[in-house]
């Protein structure tokens, strides 16, 4: 009994738990049936949803699409109708230079037949004209034939006669040619012969104005001349061998001669013997050491003076071994003109000249500072060659521009010119040259004109003062009130002026002013 009861309670449990896993089942089931049935609404907005934005999309991207294709249309619409205009331009051109040609062909046409006519009357008269020119070819042998009857002589005698007379006048006017050209030759020969002397004298180096061969080096006693000469003249051998420098020690008191004609050497020599003497070391070993020291401070102040010259004449790109010659110009003189102060003068007046013709001003600059470089010739120049055919070279060398080169050749006329830069550079060249002052020669030529002036107004009576201004260009006479009345002093400019034409050469033109003064002077006490 109780077994059937455990069994029974068994089979109730064993149902219970099935009934129980199969209410979890059915449970289970409408939870997932549930869950499908939400995700599938959920599918269905989201689809619903993507539909809904595609349709959107679509619309907006057709749309685009017809945007862009309208923009294409037009764009190609606006290409067609440019490529139509210019088609019918060119159409009209065609048709244009069709009617001219066609205008020109009918011209051709009309000239083709004007031309062949006027062939046909060409060959007719040619015709004619060899007709003619036989007919006067047959007279001209039977004058000739005549003339030699008459005179008889054959044409061929007759010409050697013709040429004999020539040649015998030809030589008449070359005789006569010959002698205006000696006499003319004769005229100029001091002048240029002095000039080429001169030229020579400054590039070779011959000892020949003091001026341009000594210097002279002051000292404070002459007990300085004792340690200068040293024992048995040991000192100023030394600094002689060292610097190449004739030293002068003489009875001229304080003062001590350099004679070399080389500038560079004779300020070395100087530059060296102030050193020695302010430093109080007097001897052969200090000597050499301090010309050394002295030879490189030159060879380095010529190299600022050339930097320092170009660089206030706002010359750029200058080679380094021109602007040491430009340097060196400091040292070398022209006729007595310093050289370097002539170079930048002259540099000056291209650059004026040029800016005012509308040319270049530094290239005209540049020529004017290069024009005298020949001047300055190293070891290895050619003392033979022309100063301005040198400098020339040199530019070349250190590659010059051409014009700079031409102008540097041509401004003594050794070359001819080639650009408007040589003319200005020559002229330039004159004017510097010239200056009242600037040049020994021009300077003594110049001092002696003033002179002549006023010794001419002393000449006449009644004059008390005579000065002459302005280079020479003015006179001013002062004369006498009691003995020169106010129409004599007319008179007396007049006269004066003819006295200068008559006795005087000069530039230009002088002007006379006679100056009469009368003053009444009374003291009040």
């Amino acid at each position: 009994m109780e077994s059937n009861i455990i069994l029974i309670a068994l089979g109730a449990a064993v149902v219970g738990l099935v009934l129980g896993l199969v209410i979890s089942k059915v449970r289970e089931k409408s939870n997932a049936s549930q869950l499908t049935k939400n995700a599938k609404r959920e599918a269905n907005s989201i689809i619903s949803k993507a539909k809904s934005e595609g349709e959107s999309t679509k619309k907006d991207k057709i749309f685009q699409a017809k945007e862009r294709f309208l923009e294409l249309k037009s764009e190609h619409e606006q290409v067609i109708l440019s490529r139509e205009k210019k088609m019918g331009d060119t159409e009209k051109r065609i048709r244009d230079k069709e009617s001219q040609i066609s205008s020109e062909l009918s011209k051709y046409k009309k000239l083709s037949t004007d031309f062949e006519s006027k062939i046909k009357d060409y060959d007719h008269r040619l015709e004619i004209l060899n007709k003619r020119k036989e007919e006067v070819d047959k007279a001209h042998k039977g004058q000739i034939l005549q003339l030699e009857v008459i005179s008889g002589l054959s044409a061929e005698d007759a010409k050697h006669q013709l040429v004999e007379s020539l040649k015998s006048e030809a030589k008449n006017d070359a005789m006569v040619f010959l002698q205006d050209t000696m006499e003319e030759a004769k005229l100029t020969a001091e002048q240029d012969a002095k000039k080429i002397i001169i030229n020579t004298i400054q590039r070779i180096g011959t000892e020949e104005a003091v001026d341009n061969c000594v210097s002279v080096f002051n000292i404070e006693s002459d007990d300085v001349k004792g340690r200068i000469i040293g024992r048995e003249g040991r000192n100023i051998r030394a600094i002689e061998a060292a610097t190449g420098v004739e030293i002068i020690v003489d009875d001229t008191p304080e003062a001590i001669i350099l004679s070399c004609f080389d500038s560079v050497r004779r300020e070395v020599a100087r530059l060296s013997l102030h050193k020695l003497v302010t430093d109080g070391r007097i001897h052969p070993a200090r000597i050499e050491e301090i010309v050394k020291k002295t030879q490189k401070q030159i060879e380095q102040e010529i190299i600022e003076v050339g930097k320092r010259t170009v660089i206030d004449l706002g010359i750029h790109g200058l080679h380094p071994e021109l602007i040491k010659t430009v340097g060196r110009m400091k040292y070398r003189s022209s006729y007595g003109q310093n050289l370097l102060q002539h170079s930048r003068e002259v540099a000056k007046l291209c650059g004026v000249m040029a800016a005012e013709l509308g040319i270049n001003p530094k290239l005209a600059k540049r020529a004017g500072l290069l024009h005298d470089i020949g001047k300055v010739p190293d070891a290895e120049a050619d003392m033979e060659t022309p100063h301005a055919i040198l400098g020339m070279q040199w530019a070349e060398k250190y590659g010059e521009n051409a014009e700079v080169c031409n102008a540097i050749g041509a401004h003594h006329d050794e070359i001819e010119m080639k650009s408007l830069m040589s003319p200005i550079v020559q002229v330039c060249d004159a004017i510097s040259g010239a200056r009242p002052g600037a040049r020994r020669q021009v300077l003594d030529s110049y001092i002696q004109r003033l002179k002549d002036l006023e010794e001419i107004a002393f000449g006449f009576s009644g004059v008390q003062k005579a000065y002459a201004i302005q280079a020479g260009r003015e006179l001013r006479v002062i004369v006498e009130s009691e003995k020169v009345s106010d129409e004599k002093a007319g008179n007396l400019s007049f006269e004066i002026s003819q006295k200068i034409q008559t006795d005087m050469t000069y530039p230009g033109q002088v002007k006379v002013t006679v100056i009469r003064e009368t003053r009444a002077v009374n003291i009040a006490k």
